[in-house]
């Protein structure tokens, strides 16, 4: 019976993975051909009310969810499990009307506190979306608490799907009518509610079954207990699925203001913002290949935790940083050697250049972060990594201003980058000394791997200066040879690297998805 639960939870945490990678491609893809659509002064309206759509959809989708699949899978009985779920409803119904109704009357004092009151009707279209929060919530942890994560994936990839729908469709239709960038974003905006909408599709039979239960007399010792542990735990999951897209909302209130005062004028400091937003997809891009390797080996960790095989679970864990810090550090690292290039290819040009490839480093911190959150929540140790968001948001907040006062839109990446490098900082420390330097120390894996990225940094800029000197011409096409040029030459060399220095072993490589073909073919080149 408990291999059977076992299976069940590893099968169910593969299928949420990879519904969540494919949900965040869609929300990384998107926004590449938004800017080129409504320009840099568009894309920043976007991107100043973003982050609270990103913490209404972190709220129904990852934090609050699992939390409710917690306590539903800790009650056997089915009409005990229909009573937390409507008393976790009303709670999320009170919560989810405060914020709907804080946004909605505070809407122009948020914009005024952002530097631009125009952005008070995207407050109030952004704030419906809320409300059907308690519903999606309620029921994906519902769902995955039995271990039926079908509604929960399904509704994850539709909500992206019809959302990125409808914010391409206004921005063509904001072209072509020539609105302005303030009422594109307004209608964009909408596309959170509308996408909420047709997730609750999945969840009208949930919905109805809560209706239909059993009625008992409200239990009011129970209703305490239960908001406790939503402010507590609850409020810790959030937090942590919230990390990156609260950063960003520091940028929201802090860059444009502060662009403002080191003397760019108001139009200025908007387009320089739009240009500073470019760098989120090609970040979350970036996290999102990484992870995506790293979550292949979360279920032998997992597996390990429950067979108490401690042995097993170093093992799992090293693989799984090593795996993962290997694979973001390249992302990121390759990412900065192309940046003029990947800029002008994806964006149209190479403003701000210098600022996307120092924020294109937050991937490798990032990154880490997730596994090390992984690893530590698996252990139960949950209080170190509060404490290192507490402690990176604060950096954030304390030193953003400041920084993109004096250094700009470079500033306030630094000041990113920085922030996620004591997140990850804080959490490292945290873990197990013996894990850290297995995973560090052992067999000089980190100065190896730090000299393979210089190698393909090096060998990739050369390639850029010859091709630039030599055969391509200037311009976006020019761009794109350059950039798939240097993407397939540089991860020619580093995957040779890896196998050359042995950074990965044998078992490492077959974990990571076509980890096999990839070290026959490398074998067969190098023989």
């Amino acid at each position: 019976m408990k291999n059977s639960s076992a299976k069940k939870v590893m099968r169910g945490a593969l299928i949420l993975s990879i519904a969540s990678i494919v949900a965040k491609i869609l929300s990384a893809v998107y926004r590449v051909p938004l800017q080129n659509l409504v320009g840099n002064t568009g894309f920043y309206v976007y991107q100043q009310i973003y982050p609270i759509y990103g913490i209404g959809m972190t709220f129904a989708l990852n934090g609050f969810p699992i939390f409710i699949s917690k306590i539903i899978a800790e009650e056997p009985e089915e009409e005990k499990r229909l009573r937390l779920s409507r008393y976790a409803m009303l709670i999320l119904a009170g919560l989810s009307l405060l914020i709907f109704l804080f946004l909605m009357v505070g809407a122009r004092w948020i914009a005024g506190a952002m530097g631009d009151v125009s952005l008070t009707p995207l407050l109030r279209m952004v704030s419906t979306m809320f409300l059907f929060m308690p519903l999606l919530a309620t029921g994906r942890g519902y769902y995955q608490g039995i271990y039926d994560v079908a509604p929960t994936a399904k509704s994850q990839v539709l909500e992206q799907v019809v959302r990125v729908s409808i914010i391409i469709l206004v921005a063509v239709l904001a072209v072509k009518l020539n609105w302005s960038v303030y009422k594109m974003g307004t209608w964009a905006m909408a596309s959170s509610t509308l996408a909420a909408v047709a997730s609750t599709l999945f969840f009208i039979k949930f919905g109805s079954k809560l209706i239909k239960a059993k009625r008992h007399k409200f239990n009011w010792q129970l209703f305490k207990i239960l908001v406790k542990r939503f402010v507590v735990e609850g409020g810790v999951i959030c937090l942590l699925a919230a990390m990156i897209i609260l950063l960003q909302l520091v940028d929201s209130f802090t860059v444009k203001n502060s662009l403002v005062s080191g003397g760019l004028t108001q139009s200025m400091a908007k387009s320089m913002k739009g240009i500073y937003d470019r760098a989120q997809p090609l970040v979350q891009l970036g996290t999102v290949i990484a992870t995506a390797f790293a979550t292949t080996l979360l279920p032998s960790l997992t597996e390990a935790l429950q067979k108490r095989d401690t042995k097993a679970f170093y093992r799992s864990a090293t693989s799984l940083l090593r795996v993962s810090l290997t694979i973001s550090m390249a992302a990121s690292i390759g990412m900065v050697a192309l940046m003029p290039q990947i800029n002008h290819l994806l964006f149209g040009s190479s403003e701000g250049s210098l600022a996307l490839a120092v924020y294109n480093l937050s991937v490798i911190f990032a990154a880490l972060i997730f596994v090390y959150n992984s690893i530590l929540q698996s252990a139960g140790a949950v209080k170190p990594t509060l404490v290192a968001i507490i402690t990176g948001i604060i950096i954030k907040v304390v030193l953003n201003s400041w920084a993109t006062q004096w250094l700009g839109i470079l500033g306030a990446s630094l000041v990113t980058v920085l922030s996620l490098a004591v997140i990850a900082g804080v959490m490292n420390y945290a873990l197990p000394s013996q894990l850290s330097k297995r995973v560090y120390r052992e067999h000089h894996f980190l100065r190896k791997l730090i000299w393979g990225n210089l190698l393909m940094f090096i060998v990739v800029k050369l390639l850029v200066i010859v091709l630039q000197l030599t055969v391509v011409s200037p311009g976006r096409f020019g761009a794109t040879i350059i950039t798939v040029m240097g993407v397939i030459v540089g991860a020619g060399v580093f995957i040779s690297y890896i196998f050359k220095f042995r950074l990965f072993s044998i078992r490492e490589w077959l974990t990571i998805p076509y980890g096999s073909k990839i070290l026959r073919m490398v074998q067969r080149i190098v023989k």
